[in-house]
């Protein structure tokens, strides 16, 4: 039996959840709660699972935000559902199948990006990404071996396939890796390699990772305000550092990303 004071509590702590992700876009409600199952059956994902810490209230919390976060990004790709789950390939697991200090990751071996109950929401644009840039590698490449990347492939110049969406996906790379001249690194490749370098690492600066913040850039410029989908490209100490694209690079990515998915959603809409 759950008592007045029970509810009178989960309903703040609900407020106190949706307040934390408040979102400024159209409604994509159904008129009902939104469950996981539902969230599969919508996008046609491989498999959503849930970790075992995560209670029955954080689950029905998570589910409603995990629906309009993807019903967000596949109005700002201009795509249907299958476009969101990659025809069906994704898997998501939330909660579950985490890395020490990582709030979230894209697996390539299991095609599934995972993200931390507490610390992961915020990041599903930068892990789509990258299940996005693994899954069209094949599409897009000729040679590459499992679990590339077709950013990385590219820069590393792999046999492309010829065709017009993939010439719009190499423009999308070059705005982002490259300079205008397409000779030199980009301002914001050359500061990731600089900030790994000061920091002795090799990550800020590895390709897929500089497009996937680019593209999480490009989302949060979108016009629909959704933090449990995109944050920090703007404000965050990495975008201080210049991490993020900045001014004129940015303005260029953005439309390189928006012809790009414009024309590949309008593809996938064409062939049902």
């Amino acid at each position: 039996m759950v008592t007045m004071a029970e509810e009178t509590a989960k309903g703040a702590d609900n407020v106190a959840f949706r307040s934390r992700f408040y979102r400024n876009g159209p409604d994509h409600g159904t008129g009902e709660p939104i469950d996981f199952v539902q969230v599969r059956r919508r996008f046609d994902f491989c498999s959503i699972e849930i970790g075992p810490w995560v209670t029955r209230a954080e689950r029905e919390r998570a589910a409603g935000l995990f629906f309009d976060a993807l019903c967000d990004l596949m109005l700002i790709l201009q795509g249907p559902e299958p476009l969101i789950s990659l025809r069906g390939t994704l898997s998501l697991q939330y909660g579950i199948g985490g890395r020490p200090g990582v709030s979230a990751h894209y697996n390539p071996a299991t095609r599934c990006f995972s993200l931390a109950k507490n610390a992961g929401p915020g990041s599903i644009a930068h892990e789509w990404f990258h299940a996005f840039d693994h899954y069209i590698t094949d599409k897009a490449m000729c040679g590459t071996t499992r679990g590339t990347f077709a950013s990385r492939a590219w820069l590393n110049n792999a046999r492309v396939i010829e065709h017009p969406l993939n010439a719009r996906l190499f423009a999308c790379f070059k705005a982002i890796l490259l300079d205008e001249s397409g000779q030199e690194p980009s301002r914001l490749f050359s500061v990731s390699a600089a900030t790994d370098r000061r920091l002795g690492t090799l990550y800020y600066s590895q390709p897929e990772e500089v497009c996937a913040r680019a593209f999480e850039a490009f989302v949060q410029d979108s016009g629909i305000h959704n933090p449990f989908l995109v944050k920090g490209t703007r404000h965050s100490k990495e975008a201080q550092m210049g991490l993020y694209p900045q001014e004129e690079q940015r303005a260029q990515i953005n439309a390189a990303f928006e012809d790009y998915f414009r024309a590949l959603g309008e593809a996938l809409m064409r062939q049902g």
